[in-house]
């Protein structure tokens, strides 16, 4: 059994002295003796096999950023669940009426931004209280 500070760290510092004197040597084994052959093929991106079209700097509509964010949030969610359930007997009703009240906001969150239409991709014309459209959307829907 270790009796000092030193001795309870000493097998860490080892094995992490370790881990990085294994991954250098494999880095520079591989530049040492990998081959370098530059052509068309290798330096072009890979895409599941498929030729790539298009350039890199096309832009993408704010709505898929805005997707991407419910998703995580989401995803944040789920996380939180586990530990719930894990203490759910623990803690009885407390828990549950907690939880309830988590998946309610959360829920409450997700209505409001699909009522504000943050996951509809497609492109309508905006709506004035006249029933007519506007003119901004009529000049980009002319503009397309």
């Amino acid at each position: 059994m270790p009796t000092s500070y030193s001795d309870t760290y000493f097998p860490v510092l080892v094995q992490i002295a370790l881990a990085v004197v294994v991954a250098a040597a494999l880095v520079a084994i591989s530049f040492l003796i990998g081959q370098r052959v530059k052509d068309k093929v290798k330096d072009s991106p890979y895409e599941c096999g498929i030729a790539p079209t298009g350039s890199a700097r096309e832009r993408f509509s704010v709505k898929f950023y805005l997707v991407a964010i419910v998703f995580i949030l989401f995803d944040i969610e789920a996380v939180f669940l586990y530990p719930w359930a894990v203490v759910y007997r623990e803690l009885k009703m407390f828990a549950f009426v907690e939880m309830l009240l988590f998946i309610v906001l959360i829920l409450v969150g997700f209505f409001y931004i699909w009522k504000k239409g943050a996951l509809d991709w497609s492109i309508e014309p905006a709506v004035t209280t006249a029933g007519k459209t506007s003119e901004a959307s009529t000049n980009q829907k002319n503009a397309a």
